[in-house]
């Protein structure tokens, strides 16, 4: 593959609907060559670390993120090369054995909290995506999914969010958006934006000769 591949950040904070954004821009082009890269899929390994410190871990923190794996990841598909995404185990917080083959494709969406904290991402990346959406709404919707996909209790996801989400949203999120092209307003809702978007990427991608 000669030709190299567009990259599209999607960032926003937890709860934010900007995996809702991702995933409508990829189901927008999945006839075409395109492929997901989560920064999740990218936690730290954790596996020289005894379990009550893993426990510990703050995974709103940009330390969290192997971000050097990942860059190195992108380079690579942007090479033309395959590489094996991680897969984080969120049971024993740390990275688990598995890995997952990916294949270089003309588009890459990569999505996660923190993708526009860090330069070097920024820098990979040919659209900025940040995803708005009023802290309220966030926490509701984080608070749906832990509690029905985690088995989480109200208290513990309403503790963790006032003792580290919002803090880290605050310091270490927020202040990234103004880094974005386009900023997308309510997220996954909003569909005028998800339209524009596939329409902008519809048209770099025309300019590269690659649709």
């Amino acid at each position: 593959m000669t030709r190299k591949p567009i990259i599209i950040g999607v960032a926003g904070g937890s709860g934010s609907g900007k995996t809702t954004v991702a995933n409508e821009i990829y189901c927008q082009f999945k006839t075409q060559s395109i492929v997901m890269i989560e920064q999740d899929a990218y936690y730290k390994n954790q596996d020289h670390l005894p379990m009550e410190e893993r426990l510990q871990t703050n995974y709103d923190h940009p330390l969290a993120f192997d971000n050097d794996l990942l860059l190195e990841h992108l380079k690579d598909l942007k090479k033309g090369e395959p590489v094996n995404k991680p897969v984080y185990d969120y049971k024993n917080h740390t990275r688990s054995n598995d890995v997952i083959p990916v294949e270089p494709r003309d588009v890459i969406i990569l999505e996660g909290i923190l993708i526009l904290e860090d330069e070097r991402l920024r820098d990979m990346m040919d659209i900025k995506l940040f995803v708005d959406t009023d802290a309220d709404i966030r926490i509701i919707r984080r608070m749906m999914r832990d509690i029905n996909e985690r088995g989480r209790t109200i208290e513990s996801v309403i503790d963790q969010y006032t003792d580290v989400v919002r803090p880290m949203h605050m310091q270490f999120i927020e202040p990234t958006k103004r880094y974005a092209d386009v900023i997308v307003p309510e997220g996954g809702q909003n569909r005028v934006a998800i339209d524009l978007m596939v329409t902008k990427i519809k048209t770099v991608l025309e300019e590269k000769a690659i649709l």
